[in-house]
């Protein structure tokens, strides 16, 4: 018998995860993004990396219509970000500074950095699609990452 899901959410909290936000657009260029802790290198050659979205999030129909999306890893400073990209039926871009990248997603302002990808596999997951994309760009910095530990917020010791 498989493990009951809130024992496996309490053992898989011991694993630390950064945090990101997950952009990608609509057909007109509109930005939409959620907060995400899946993320995973697949390859160097070719690079490649996977996101999970749940399906039941208000964004994922928009993943594979655009076939494009970037991973915004978040800085410490960054916490009410990820907060508010984790509330539904709200504007999540409302006063936030942003630029599109290059495949047009959004690329949040002050994260330690960006992977824009364009998806070329999707995998059901139970209540998640996989989304592997091929990176075409990618960028970071020296800030300090925001990161996840047994459900709730932490930032790395100096």
């Amino acid at each position: 018998m498989p493990i009951d899901k809130s024992e496996l959410r309490r053992v898989l909290g011991h694993f630390a995860t950064g945090v990101t936000i997950i952009t990608t657009c609509d057909e007109e260029g509109r930005p939409f993004g959620l907060t995400a802790n899946a993320v995973s290198s697949v390859s160097l050659v070719p690079p490649l990396i996977l996101v999970c979205v749940d399906k039941k999030a208000d964004t994922y129909p928009y993943f594979e219509r655009s076939n494009v999306f970037t991973v915004n890893i978040l800085a410490d400073t960054q916490e009410a970000i990820s907060r508010k990209f984790a509330t539904s039926g709200i504007d999540k871009f409302e006063g936030l500074g942003y630029s599109k990248s290059s495949l047009g997603c959004a690329v949040l302002h002050d994260a330690v950095g960006h992977i824009d990808c364009r998806i070329v596999q999707t995998h059901d997951a139970g209540d998640h699609t996989i989304y592997v994309g091929e990176v075409q760009e990618a960028d970071a910095g020296d800030l300090p990452p925001l990161l996840f530990y047994r459900g709730g917020y932490r930032k790395l010791a100096p």
